[in-house]
């Protein structure tokens, strides 16, 4: 029988880590590639296929001559950027490896043991991750038409919430909030309460009631924005996140923050790709064109897709042998189109695509029109 490697042995004691790690399931990103020999379409990770800034990749290359150094460990440079591009004090705003990084810097911050952090049932893996990490127990509140419900969530708040996590848009969906919500269930939490506001998709995003929350982080002493360049700005691969909180939360991450999180390149390329709107203009009228004309031909395949407002569709299978999700996934696979599996989101009937180029766009949809007219059979 098979032993659970968190346990030690009785014979040869050896470390254990804490029972909220042997707890966590770790992260599994979207496939990659696949085996066969032709071309592979990769849409499974929300990477925008414009790639990044001509601007950003010239800046990272600059990066080169210097890799005996140390980065800046406060990236001076891709704050300033940031702060100028926003308005905002650099003071505020925190850079880490990713957004990944600041949503778990900011549990390990504010969660003790007891502690709970609280989160929409189908928000973003990595809340729950961070949360256990940090020795804190997650509390989750159902979704309304794979909506994050605001009154859901008051009703969860208890004496011991000190963390409540809200991504918006939300991943995997592709539906948010309008900004008016956020405000009323900020204005149901108590002061000591931390609301973290995940933006990753934020740019993508066209719609009046909508906002990002930074008017928010500005106003009140409990809330956090955080924000991402490996989406629309296309640097998933240096790992920059950055966030805009109050001065007193900014001091308590980087007080636990990795001295040099951000490497030379990053914080070269960051500056450089949050200056060049010209760029995210283009990425965002390719979305718009795209995520319209996907939701409508899937639609007209007869399957149901959530409204999103970021660079992914949530497309919905039946239960039904041949039919499913995971038929799908397989069938798809084998023709190059990589898609995405939200089984571990609470969502083992859906397909998550991404926004990809039109050729792969293309591919994801001859694919899905040949899977359900039976050419999988």
């Amino acid at each position: 029988m098979p032993t659970d490697p968190s346990v030690p042995s009785r014979s040869v004691p050896r470390p254990v880590p804490r029972p909220g790690v042997a707890a966590i399931k770790a992260y599994v990103p979207g496939k990659s590639g696949t085996t066969g020999g032709h071309p592979v379409y990769k849409l499974s990770s929300n990477e925008t296929p414009l790639g990044p800034s001509p601007a950003a990749v010239a800046a990272a290359r600059q990066s080169l001559d210097d890799l005996a150094l140390y980065p800046d460990g406060n990236a001076t440079a891709l704050r300033a950027a940031i702060a100028e591009r926003y308005g905002l004090d650099p003071a505020r705003i925190v850079c880490g490896a990713g957004s990944d990084e600041l949503l778990s810097l900011l549990a390990y911050a504010y969660l003790a043991p007891g502690d709970e952090g609280l989160f929409s049932a189908h928000g973003f893996l990595v809340y729950r991750i961070a949360i256990l990490a940090a020795g804190g127990t997650p509390v989750v509140a159902p979704e309304r038409d794979l909506t994050t419900d605001v009154d859901a969530l008051i009703a969860r708040l208890t004496e011991r919430t000190r963390i409540v996590y809200i991504a918006n848009p939300n991943n995997p969906t592709g539906t948010y909030l309008p900004f008016e919500e956020v405000r009323r269930l900020h204005a149901a939490l108590p002061p000591d309460v931390l609301l973290v506001l995940d933006g990753a998709y934020a740019e993508y995003v066209r719609r009046n009631d909508y906002g990002s929350g930074l008017d928010l982080v500005l106003e009140a002493d409990n809330v956090v924005m955080t924000r991402t360049f490996s989406k629309i700005h296309g640097l998933a691969a240096l790992r920059i996140g950055w966030m805009v909180a109050p001065a007193h939360v900014a001091d308590a991450v980087n007080r636990i923050r990795g001295p040099f999180n951000l490497s030379a390149a990053a914080i070269r390329a960051g500056a450089a790709a949050i200056q060049d709107d010209a760029h995210v203009a283009a990425a965002v009228a390719h979305n718009d064109a795209w995520l319209a004309r996907l939701t409508e031909e899937v639609r007209a395949l007869g399957l149901a897709v959530t409204p999103s407002v970021a660079n992914f569709v949530l497309v919905h299978f039946p239960d039904a042998p041949g039919r499913s999700a995971a038929a799908a996934d397989a069938f798809l696979t084998g023709r190059g189109v990589i898609t995405r599996r939200v089984a571990a989101y609470g969502l083992p009937d859906c397909l998550r695509v991404t926004v990809g180029s039109e050729a792969a766009n293309t591919a994801f949809l001859d694919g899905l029109r040949a899977f359900v007219r039976g050419a999988h059979a």
